[in-house]
């Protein structure tokens, strides 16, 4: 027999040798510390949810879960940083809608959502709100429509960065709702929040619990939530699609990836712990700081919505030009 030959059936002799310790890995995930890697800076809002999320993971799995912030890139160092690790469940990828922006929005793609990453779950929902300087003469969003429309590139709209979800929340209304309206982007959305507070713009699709204070303090006026059934933290407030504009739905979600190839085994004990983590009663009051609700789902669930925010995203990312 020839040396290939040889070697081709020690392989094959010591395939169900390798299958049997896959196996036992699985059986017995996790048996040391699980990395969760944060893609921003300590402090963020997916920081801070990434930290309560993976302590109760942690719990339920009886197992320590520490957070890794590999800030830059736009986010996207830290998701190629999950994307090349070990598919065995020990380094996790805490999620946000920049993993699906940045998907589209860098040329050439810095990774591919279905190729480089198994879903584990989706484990918080949340919302951004129309807010409005109280200037200008609008209540409604069938009236801000109106007025840009009459107005044509003289309202601007405030973000917190080129490309990020706050940007691309308002390039998606104007897509659906055919008006054209000036962008300014800061660095950040609290600078971009205090020109709107002082005058300096006329609105900004914010973070919920960016925005909803400085509406309930009477400073701005709130027209419209992005999901798509009214939130909890403003039900008074009618979303954007029941104002007008259907099928527009923009939620700002958190939630685990893992890298690709990941055990089926392992990939269902990390989504049953998810599941079991987000049904603390307290759970709820701890993430509403941050505009986040509870809102677990499996990973095939996952996998959708991540699937769709692509497209949608790419679409969006292509009207308006961006890059």
């Amino acid at each position: 027999m020839s040396y290939r030959g040889t070697m081709l059936g020690v392989a094959l002799t010591l395939l169900p040798a390798f299958a049997w310790i896959l196996d036992t890995s699985a059986q017995t995930y996790p048996i040391r510390p699980i990395r969760l890697i944060v893609a921003s800076s300590p402090g963020s809002g997916v920081d801070t949810v990434g930290r309560i999320v993976g302590q109760r993971i942690g719990d339920v799995m009886g197992a320590q879960v520490f957070v890794d912030n590999r800030a830059g890139g736009g986010g996207s160092i830290g998701v190629q940083a999950v994307a090349k690790s070990a598919p065995d469940g020990y380094t996790l990828l805490m999620a946000a809608p920049s993993f699906t922006i940045n998907a589209s929005l860098m040329r050439p793609p810095p990774y591919d959502v279905v190729r480089d990453f198994a879903p584990v779950g989706r484990a918080t929902t949340g919302q951004y709100i129309i807010v409005v300087h109280p200037s200008l003469p609008v209540t409604s969003v069938k009236e801000l429509i109106a007025l840009a429309r009459s107005r044509p590139g003289q309202l601007n709209f405030g973000s917190g960065g080129n490309g990020n979800s706050t940007h691309l929340c308002a390039e998606y209304f104007k897509s659906l709702a055919k008006i054209d309206m000036m962008h300014v982007p800061y660095k950040g959305s609290g600078p971009a929040i205090v020109d709107l507070l002082a005058g300096q713009i006329h609105l900004m699709f914010a973070n919920i619990t960016a925005g909803l204070p400085q509406v309930k303090a009477g400073r701005l006026r709130a027209l419209a939530t992005s999901g798509d059934t009214r939130s909890h933290a403003a039900p008074n407030l009618p979303t954007v699609a029941e104002s007008g504009i259907p099928g527009y739905v923009v939620t700002s979600w958190f939630g685990v990836m893992a890298p690709a190839r990941t055990p089926q085994e392992i990939v269902g004990k990390l989504s049953g712990a998810l599941h079991g983590a987000m049904r603390a009663k307290d759970l709820l009051e701890k993430l509403a700081g941050e505009g986040a609700e509870p809102a677990p789902t499996g990973p095939a669930e996952f996998g959708r919505l991540v699937a769709s925010e692509v497209q949608t995203w790419a679409k969006v990312i292509k009207t308006a030009g961006l890059q």
